[in-house]
């Protein structure tokens, strides 16, 4: 496995999680903040956010029984299988013309 930046939580493999209806490979045993970040790097860490879950700017919602749930991503550990169906408007994550990971 490549070395990992500090940033991010120590990791052995990269699951799969949907993105806005795209599939996607993050690192286990992160939040979902961070999983974007590694995705989309320069985007993300650029971002008006506070990463401790005072802003509420990296909200998502996620699809959990048939429903959405609404979740802080810095706050919430990203799990094989996920689907995330939404983004807050401050999270800017790219979903047309990615030019960074996972295109």
């Amino acid at each position: 496995m490549e070395t990992h930046p500090e940033m991010f939580a120590p990791y052995e493999r990269l699951i799969e999680v949907e993105i806005l209806g795209r599939k996607r490979q993050v690192p286990e045993n992160n939040s979902i903040l961070r999983c974007l970040q590694f995705l989309q790097m320069d985007s993300i860490s650029n971002a008006d956010l506070c990463w401790n879950g005072d802003c509420l700017n990296c909200q998502v919602w996620i699809e959990n029984k048939g429903k959405e749930k609404a979740v802080i991503s810095c706050r919430t550990t990203v799990a094989e299988g996920m689907k995330i169906i939404r983004l807050s408007k401050d999270l800017p994550f790219a979903t047309v013309g990615d030019t960074e990971r996972n295109k």
